[in-house]
């Protein structure tokens, strides 16, 4: 009776040991299972923040909306790349309004990463029936920790007072659901590396001819933003605003950051244009790319703010 009852015992507890395992495996698996991100749901926050970022400005002013909407690393350009919450915390509040509008917009398929670009105006006093300045931004952003979105990039151009009303908001043309096959991690310092390569690569080939090969790598989103001229979201428009054969467009990367599922990313640095015999321009450049279905990147925003000449 005693070995009966012991093998009965027994019995019971490895069973028990075989339910709780095979309990805890399937939440692992569920654990590690790639989570469903609803993108379009990722991308309308981008945009909504994006309009919280402006209406704070509005309110409270330029320097603290930014310094509310700003990530702990996020860069600005003044004029080179500088740790920008550092930088506005010793700066005073900016007089006048700053006011912009989104009017494009994309985020990763893992949905912590997005961008959006449109026009800006300032006014020197808020009471200004006219703008005293108009351009473009663009501003990359990442989802935190804590599931808020902040600003990593913000940059932009000026250029003379539209003639027009702005576009309405319009999103990338290839945008589309996730679906639960899409991988969502991945090595981010070998894909940051590779865009380094990437960008060398690409500077290169303009050294040779900007024209060709700007269509060589632009998305079929791309555009351009080019101080002193609206941005060009068309190949006709893009042509005009890349250098002639007769000069010649490099740049240097310094900085990489991709998304985490590996299809979004961004990188800055420096750049010169040069005729034959001269420097005509230096400055810093902030692009954007996109992975294709494909695997190959293409930019899909392209920024130059040039150094003020002497």
């Amino acid at each position: 009776m005693k070995h009966s009852s012991l093998f009965t015992l027994a019995c019971s507890l490895t069973l028990v040991c075989v339910a709780v395992g095979s309990a805890a495996l399937a939440g692992d698996r569920e654990e590690r299972a790639p989570k469903r991100v609803d993108r379009a749901a990722e991308l309308q926050a981008v945009v909504r923040t994006e309009r919280a970022f402006a209406k704070t400005s509005s309110e409270k002013g330029t320097r603290a909306a930014f310094l509310v909407f700003i990530a702990d690393d996020g860069v600005l350009f003044r004029p080179g790349p500088v740790n920008g919450r550092e930088f506005l915390t010793a700066q005073p509040e900016r007089a006048g309004l700053l006011a912009w509008e989104p009017t494009y917009a994309d985020v990763s398929r893992a949905g912590d990463m997005g961008v959006t670009t449109g026009p800006w105006e300032f006014r020197a006093k808020r009471e200004d029936e006219r703008a005293a300045a108009h351009g473009q931004f663009m501003t990359v952003w990442g989802k935190q920790t804590d599931g808020a979105w902040k600003f990593l990039i913000d940059t932009g151009i000026s250029h003379d007072a539209p003639a027009h009303a702005p576009p309405s908001l319009s999103f990338a043309s290839d945008f589309r659901q996730n679906t639960d096959r899409d991988k969502l991690d991945h090595d981010s310092v070998s894909l940051e590396r590779n865009l380094l390569k990437l960008e060398r690569e690409f500077s290169k080939a303009s050294s040779d001819d900007a024209v060709k090969a700007f269509e060589l790598y632009a998305d079929t989103d791309a555009r351009l933003l080019r101080e002193g001229h609206f941005p060009a979201t068309t190949r006709d428009a893009a042509r005009k605003l890349l250098p002639p054969r007769t000069h010649s467009l490099t740049w240097e990367p310094t900085a990489a950051r991709a998304s985490r599922s590996g299809d979004l990313a961004y990188t800055y640095g420096t750049y010169e244009l040069k005729t034959s015999s001269s420097i005509a321009e230096r400055g810093h450049y902030t692009r954007v790319w996109k992975r294709k279905p494909d695997g190959r990147w293409r930019f899909l925003i392209d920024v130059l703010n040039p150094l003020p000449t002497k």
